[in-house]
């Protein structure tokens, strides 16, 4: 028997097909049957009640650390994806710097069937650019494509050795799946710890200039213009790199951005307050000045920057209780995501849909894959969030195993009501109202 969950009362937004209005959305077997406004055309099983709310497509994460195999401590692909339905996001790209390294088919494999049997919400694994991660030769691509990887990278790292990065874009043409590069001169950023500034100066701590990226963003993109190759440009921090992409793309070039919400929120006066040295403010690369935020602002609402990715890295409370200098880098954001960045839109720094369309359809367009979208006959991935709801950061209370935010203690306005993937309620806060009939499916409802 077929189930159907009516969506009312809410306001819908849509990047795929423009829509930005009052309508009600109809769920039928997991799948988007109706959206419209009046009486849908069946009986139904449950109405979630949407009244005061955006619905939209569930978001997709370009970026993020799910740890396993090999860090089950810090986080596992169950408690990742349980926290990614807290933020909204329905779709969650595993980067590869797992133990071992996702570089074969072989933990391709692995990865999907944990996410089969314990995920939650979808996981596409993105494998190594080279074997363990060590930029040395060229990992088993073609192996890892037809196994379902659905992109390249050695994040974390960054691929040094220009000709190995030459022949990963030339290598990556046979299967059309883009190269997500971490942008780092090395030799520039080594023993840094935060942006080289001010702040740093004033701490008495070892800075990363800007130059280390920006550095390595021209060599890539040298590289993606004699390659002719798909280039995209992970967690970029500066005003200089961002301007470097605008003129790839305006060039014709195949390259593609994303920025993190935290790098697009928050400056490296976090480091400084309100608690010095907060090694939860420590991330790669580092938080930077207000120019390069107000200028990522200007790219990601331009569209010069195509995608909003969490970078989610989740460390356990032990890892961050060390001095800065040897704290690991990384923020627990998949939860608070969402809240942060709608204040770009109570400031009137951008507006609603380019906010939601850099969650949705921005990056299902760097992968290839047709997600983000309302369209009737594809899988049901929507969140529902109320764009105002106040609420105040609390990582005790976090699904992720990782707590390690700048954020704890601050309150944030909006927040993520109820997630629905592939169909599924798998995410509610109590405050929104879900009505059944005496022949819902209960296990179709688990919200």
């Amino acid at each position: 028997m077929n189930h159907r969950l009516l969506i009312s009362g809410g306001r819908l937004i849509d990047p795929a097909s423009g829509h930005d209005a009052p309508a009600d959305l109809l769920i039928e077997d997991g799948h988007i049957a109706w959206v419209g406004p009046g009486a849908p055309p069946q009986e139904l099983d449950a109405i979630l009640d949407a009244t005061g709310l955006v619905v939209a497509p569930g978001f997709v994460d370009l970026h993020c650390h799910l740890r396993e195999p090999g860090y089950e401590e810090k986080e596992t692909i169950a408690t990742a994806t349980r926290a990614a339905t807290r933020g909204g996001f329905t779709t969650v790209c595993a980067m590869p710097n797992t133990n071992p390294p996702t570089d074969s088919a072989a933990i391709i494999d692995f990865i999907k069937e944990k996410a089969r049997t314990k995920g939650v919400v979808k996981v596409l694994p993105v494998g190594c650019i080279s074997k363990g991660r060590r930029g040395q030769e060229l990992a088993e691509m073609a192996a890892m494509a037809a196994a379902g990887a659905v992109a390249f990278s050695d994040d974390g790292s960054p691929v040094s050795d220009p000709r190995l990065m030459r022949h990963a874009l030339e290598y990556s043409l046979s299967f059309g799946l883009p190269i997500m590069e971490h942008a780092e001169d090395e030799a520039l950023s080594r023993d840094g710890a935060m942006h080289e500034g001010e702040v740093s100066l004033r701490l008495g701590l070892r800075g990363i200039p800007a130059a280390a990226e920006e550095a390595a963003v021209a060599r890539d993109i040298a590289l993606a213009r004699l390659t002719g190759a798909k280039l995209h440009l992970c967690h970029i921090s500066t005003a200089g790199a961002m301007e470097m992409v605008r003129r790839a793309r305006e060039e014709g070039l195949p390259v593609t951005a994303e920025v993190t919400p935290h790098h697009l929120t928050l400056t490296h006066e976090q480091v400084l307050a309100p608690v010095p040295y907060d090694t939860s403010a420590k991330v790669n690369p580092p938080l930077r000045a207000p120019q390069d935020v107000r200028a990522l602002v200007d790219g990601l609402r331009d569209g010069v920057i195509d995608a909003i990715a969490t970078d989610h890295a989740p460390h356990t409370a032990m890892d961050k209780l060390v001095e800065f200098d040897f704290a690991p880098p990384g923020i627990s954001g998949l939860e608070t995501a969402l809240g942060a960045l709608l204040a770009l839109v109570h400031s009137g720094e951008m507006d609603l849909m380019t906010l939601v369309t850099r969650l949705t359809t921005g990056p299902a367009k760097v992968i290839g894959h047709p997600l983000g979208s309302l369209t009737v006959g594809l899988p049901a991935d929507v969140v529902l969030f109320d764009p105002t709801r106040e609420w105040v950061v609390d990582p005790t209370a976090f699904a992720s195993r990782g707590r390690n935010t700048p954020l704890a203690g601050r309150a944030l306005r909006g927040k993520v009501m109820a997630t629905l993937a592939q169909g599924v309620l798998a995410y509610r806060d109590e405050a929104v109202s879900l009505s059944l009939s005496s022949q819902a499916e209960p296990q179709r409802i688990r919200g």
